[in-house]
């Protein structure tokens, strides 16, 4: 049978029911449940409340309605205070004479002009959509995954706090019965109001570093990528990031810990 259409994994990743031959497939196919995962990683960043909470609502000021009217001809202006529509009236309006529309603002060309809203909706929901748009036409990006395989770890270390905030947890390496890998975290710590935890397995100089994914307090299983070298990358590092867009490590590590070779 053919591997699954590209449209079809980004829906499993966004846990959205499959077709039945489709899903049959995934359920039997190491390849395409590995692409799966890889677009998790994007479907979880969208998922951090902090990136999709969309800002309030601003009232736009009077120029703007003042280049509308010019622009359209529109003879009235709209009501300060509008908050449900009123149902219309059975007896007919009498015609009114037109009113004059509001003059333009200073500067204005002539006819008005309006000018397109600037949306305050986070730029990073934009980020995080793109990823999820690259990964559906090939985009390798290591996946987060709820739960995991029922499988004994081969390594674990304790992930001790670096900071004054009483943040530790621990790291467990498993290995599943087709031979891919993962890292089996559990966090305590603090909730976060306007940055998140992101995981990292880091080489023993601090410089090379492998993001895994965001990471929540709690019991989280991450997939390793297929060739990395646990003994070069041996330490496990939760970091807090800011929600600035920067997918680099941001310095501030709040607990780690080195995994034995």
């Amino acid at each position: 049978m053919p591997h699954c259409l590209p449209e079809q994994l980004a829906l499993a990743a966004l846990k959205e029911p499959l077709p039945a031959d489709d899903a049959a497939h995934l359920a039997s196919c190491a390849d395409c449940r590995s692409e799966v995962r890889s677009l998790q990683r994007a479907v979880d960043v969208v998922a951090v409340p902090e990136f999709a909470t969309p800002a309030a609502p601003v009232q736009p000021p009077a120029s703007v309605w003042a280049g509308i009217a010019a622009a359209t001809g529109v003879s009235a202006a709209p009501r300060a205070e509008t908050h449900a529509v009123a149902a219309p009236s059975p007896v007919t309006a009498r015609p009114t004479a037109p009113v004059a529309p509001p003059p333009a603002p200073p500067g204005s060309p002539a006819g008005g002009q309006v000018l397109p809203f600037r949306s305050r909706r986070p730029k990073l929901l934009l980020v995080a959509a793109a990823a999820v748009a690259g990964a559906v036409v090939g985009a390798g990006a290591v996946g987060l995954v709820r739960g995991g395989d029922d499988v004994e770890p081969v390594a674990a270390v304790a992930l001790d706090a670096l900071t004054d905030e009483p943040t530790s947890g621990r790291a467990e390496v498993v290995v599943r019965g087709d031979g891919t890998r993962a890292l089996r975290v559990v966090l305590d710590a603090p909730d976060l109001d306007d940055e998140y935890y992101e995981l990292w397995v880091i080489e023993p100089g601090v410089v090379d570093m492998v993001p895994l994914g965001v990471v929540r307090p709690g019991t989280q299983t991450f997939e390793l990528p297929t060739g990395l070298d646990l003994g070069e990358f041996p330490i496990v590092d939760v970091s807090v990031e800011p929600l600035d867009g920067d997918p680099t490590h941001s310095g501030v590590s709040v607990a780690r810990g080195v995994l034995e070779s």
